[in-house]
């Protein structure tokens, strides 16, 4: 189960894991918290009154087209979006929103789904939401109360028979690390890179939890389907942009992983790990 603020996210966020476990014949739930209803349209190309309009059911529709395409099953948690507050100072958050929720409220909801679902791995973001808007941060704190109150008998009794999910992952996108290795090949395959710019500014705020990944997980050849997802959002993705300007082949060579952090275990498995299910399959049987 991957739990995530907004459609769209799931598709930037972990998408080659999700669609290599389904290919190896795993279950993968998405669980969309908002409807992204108060999102930016981010494609030139969309950004028409027609498609303002209409932003809901639109995003609503780009989330089936990226579902069908990374083949998981997708479930709403029916909050409203929160919008990105910008300006100084800051503008309240619009009342009703998924982030002014009533934390154990809200993930009510979740816990359900994971009763429903009985996931064995549940991944969310980190304690500042993968960055820092409220919905995402939002997302990671109905995230930890739900894991653990799933298998909490006395909690959220009405919500169905308890199940304890056994590892709970943050998931670790932007890493500098990353962004260098990419960097570093474009320029010594003679190609400009995309990522000059970003690394000239990068400022060490914090943010980057490099030293903090304890999973890997090899899924470069998925990363097309992953590219196939994104661009299915084609209100918050354009795509001659940023996100598609290294050839495949350059980062599956130079980065053919996605990276997690494994947060909370009820299994034994030693880390570095390069399964999600590690120490959740059978041992291999050896044959004499």
């Amino acid at each position: 189960m991957a739990v995530h603020a907004h459609p769209d996210d799931e598709s930037s966020k972990g998408a080659a894991t999700m669609a290599k476990y389904v290919a190896e014949g795993v279950s993968v739930l998405v669980v969309t918290c908002t409807g992204g209803e108060r999102g930016s349209v981010l494609n030139p190309k969309m950004d028409r009154p027609d498609v303002w309009e209409n932003i809901a059911e639109i995003r609503r529709a780009e989330m089936d087209a990226a579902r069908a395409i990374l083949g998981v099953d997708q479930a709403w948690l029916g909050f409203v979006d929160s919008g990105l507050p910008e300006g100084d100072p800051l503008p309240p958050l619009p009342d009703g929103c998924f982030a002014l929720q009533d934390v154990q409220a809200a993930a009510a909801p979740l816990v359900r789904l994971m009763r429903e679902f009985r996931p064995h791995v549940v991944l969310t973001y980190d304690e500042e939401g993968g960055y820092p808007h409220p919905d995402h941060i939002m997302c990671h704190k109905i995230s930890m109360v739900a894991f653990d109150a799933a298998g909490d008998v006395e909690q959220f009794p009405e919500m169905g028979e308890a199940w304890q999910p056994a590892k709970l992952y943050y998931q670790h996108t932007f890493t500098r690390a990353k962004f260098v290795a990419l960097h570093e090949g474009m320029i010594e395959a003679g190609l400009e890179s995309p990522y000059a710019e970003m690394l000239e500014g990068w400022e060490d705020d914090g943010r980057d939890k490099s030293d903090r990944i304890t999973t890997r997980v090899e899924c470069g050849a998925y990363f097309h389907l992953r590219d196939d997802a994104l661009r299915a959002h084609a209100t918050q993705v354009d795509p001659d942009g940023f996100f598609f300007r290294a050839p495949l082949d350059v980062q599956q060579r130079l980065w053919p992983t996605e990276d997690f952090e494994l947060v909370k275990s009820h299994v034994d498995n030693a880390v570095p790990e390069t399964d999600l299910f590690a120490g959740l399959r059978p041992p291999a049987r050896t044959v004499e």
